[in-house]
């Protein structure tokens, strides 16, 4: 099944780390997409995340780079450093020049320079797969574990931002199939444009105790995997959930949850009650919308929980994009 490994499966990658090095201060666990390691005598956290892609065809290295990029950014760091791992599935000359022009160009408007990697070509892929390293420096790391009961949640731009960008360019022929109007899909392939968190997380990270950008699973999912890394309790209410008309229409088109699909593009932060009008209107200024969507409260049981509407979710559901490109 194509997809996160489930709860047990992950546990068991996640407890192999290697050697023991105390300058990692944050290393892999659950609801955390980021490595921090001490950099010492220089009063400075080096943040590390690692992603792969291959699903998003028409723009996979695009989004290569703003996956990655935006999981240093929401950990509180300025994303500086890329490594570019690109197997592709043939040797096609237009194809390689096509992702390397989408990395060369995103990283270069996110001020991001790329250091090293390797490229390859595996025949047994079915399309490029390209796999990033990002890396980047702060001094004052933000976990998703730092949630903490009483905070408000906040969601910038929308959910189901990245999904909506896939589902218009991908799966367009289906859409316009379902009834999506011409103009809606032209404007939601635009959404590639906004699936960067950078200056979201640079705009609220001194306001926040947590910070989460939604991927896969979209929104829901990192409702879990926050609330876990936390070991808190979140409730929101699913009519606060900001979500674009663009979005709404594409999803209901092919029957996909804004909710639980990818998410790049949003950014989930934990603000203590007082500080929320400071961080919206450091994303006011930033020109970015976002909105109240729930809260935080003291956790049972210390393994975290979400409730939406009122009722909890069992677990983190599966992307709802997945049984598309398997054609279920």
């Amino acid at each position: 099944m194509t997809g996160k490994l489930g709860p047990e499966a992950l546990a068991e990658v996640l407890a192999a780390t290697g050697a023991d090095d105390p300058a990692v201060t944050v290393g892999p666990t659950y609801g955390e997409d980021a490595a921090a390691i001490d950099l010492s005598g220089a009063d400075e956290t080096l943040v590390v995340a690692a992603d792969p892609l291959s699903l998003a065809a028409d723009a996979v290295g695009e989004l290569a780079v703003h996956v990655a990029c935006n999981d240093v950014a929401a950990s509180g760091a300025d994303p500086r450093w890329l490594t570019h791992t690109l197997f592709l599935p043939d040797a096609d000359p237009a194809r390689r020049r096509t992702v390397t022009r989408q990395v060369d160009e995103t990283a270069a408007e996110l001020g991001v320079a790329i250091v090293g990697g390797h490229t390859e070509v595996l025949g047994s892929l079915e399309r490029p797969l390209c796999s990033m390293t990002a890396l980047g420096t702060t001094d004052r790391f933000v976990s998703s574990g730092g949630a903490a009961p009483g905070d408000r949640l906040l969601l910038t731009k929308g959910a189901g931002i990245e999904a909506t960008a896939i589902l218009a360019t991908d799966f367009r022929e289906e859409c316009a199939a379902a009834g999506v109007p011409t103009d809606t899909l032209d404007a939601a392939a635009e959404f590639l444009d906004d699936v960067s968190v950078v200056s979201d997380a640079a705009a609220v990270r001194d306001h926040a105790n947590a910070l989460h950008d939604p991927t896969e699973g979209g929104l829901l999912t990192a409702l879990v995997e926050t609330a876990t890394a936390s070991g808190t309790e979140l409730a929101v209410e699913r009519d606060r959930v900001p979500v674009r008309p663009e979005t709404r229409a594409c999803c209901e088109a092919l029957g996909v949850d804004p909710l639980a699909t990818f998410g790049s593009g949003a950014l989930l932060a934990s603000v203590p009650p007082e500080r929320v009008d400071e961080a919206t209107d450091a994303l006011e200024a930033a020109g970015i919308d976002a909105g109240v969507i729930g809260d935080v409260r003291a956790g049972s049981g210390g393994d975290g929980r979400v409730l939406v509407d009122g009722e909890r979710l069992a677990e983190a559901p599966r992307d709802e994009l997945y049984p598309l490109w398997e054609g279920e």
